[in-house]
């Protein structure tokens, strides 16, 4: 059985709670969520209408805001009552805080920062290493449950299985003394506020070093004008001013999940990927056949970006 464990701020469903059971329904067994705080009954019942055998509730006074020590207590009760093989969470700020210390408290395996999962006799997950240049295949080792964390966009949420009927929502009580919370709660880490916000975008239009000037950024605009898509970067082109940093895609940028995406002169780095491969569609241009980008791609061409963007650009104006 797998157990997730979302993220619950503002008692909203976000996308990494989509993403984690989108994760963990491609191991085919038995799912649990467990939705932690105040006034969760609402999201606790939208969660019970995906393909999931159960949502357990954990509801005290002294979850209403988070502290890592709550989160701890709560859950090791849960987890030792329903002996689940793993556990998953969003490789968020929260998440990096407290689940650490709960492998410890458990005494058992963590792995951090996954973006995929492969099965066979063994499950392994996926990570980047060496920022990104190499991914490893990690088994975690000793007794389970094992902890693991996946990158924001890792998973796909639009490929969520629901649920024929809802599952059963469970409410649990547990135990938690005032003393153990040794820390008090702070307003939540807030990113500041972008002014373009690339994840309402239906298209988008990215380009990346494969551009050999910014004076050629114009040709990208014409084609990102002609299909009434945003225009995006990878982070090198943001980096040297090319385009603001509000249009970079990536681990340290945006995370997009557009109709379509389309990669001009872009690799493939890790870092890019995981901004945008939850894209509908993904349409890839690079001389470099071997790019990873045409790994996550839908459509690719290989070939000259000043040949291609001007003959797209004449198709869809003509």
């Amino acid at each position: 059985m797998t157990l997730v464990v979302p993220e619950t701020r503002n008692s909203s469903l976000n996308r990494t709670t989509l993403e984690l059971i989108a994760a963990a329904q491609t191991l085919g067994v038995p799912i649990k969520v467990v939705v932690i705080g105040v006034g969760v009954e609402d999201l606790a019942r939208e969660i019970s209408g995906f393909d999931v055998a159960e949502v357990i509730v954990i509801h005290h006074a002294l979850l209403e805001s988070y502290t890592a020590d709550g989160y701890i207590a709560a859950l090791v009760e849960v987890i030792e009552k329903e002996s689940p093989d793993r556990i998953f969470f969003a490789h968020t700020y929260q998440s990096r805080d407290f689940a650490p210390r709960l492998a410890a408290k458990l005494n058992r395996s963590i792995v951090t920062d996954c973006i995929g999962i492969k099965t066979g006799e063994r499950t392994s997950f996926v990570r980047p290493m060496f920022q990104g240049k190499l991914h490893a295949d990690v088994l975690p080792l000793g007794d389970n449950p094992h902890l693991i964390t996946f990158q924001v966009g890792a998973f796909r949420s639009d490929k969520l299985i629901r649920g024929v009927a809802d599952a059963p929502v469970r409410h649990v009580d547990v135990i938690i003394e005032p003393e153990i919370i040794r820390q008090s709660a702070e307003a939540p880490f807030l990113e500041s506020r972008r002014k373009v916000d690339l994840s309402k975008a239906e298209r988008i239009v990215a380009v990346g070093r494969g551009i050999k000037s910014q004076e050629d950024i114009v040709l990208v605009q014409k084609l990102a004008q002609a299909l009434d898509a945003e225009i995006a970067a990878s982070r090198p082109i943001c980096d040297v001013g090319w385009l603001p940093m509000d249009r970079q895609v990536g681990s340290s940028g945006q995370t997009v999940q557009p109709k379509l995406y389309v990669a001009l002169g872009i690799s493939g780095a890790i870092q890019h990927l995981v901004g945008m491969k939850g894209s509908e569609t993904i349409v890839a241009v690079n001389k470099d056949k071997d790019a990873p980008i045409f790994e996550v791609a839908d459509y690719g061409v290989s070939g000259d970006l000043f040949e291609i963007i001007p003959a797209l650009i004449d198709e869809l104006e003509g």
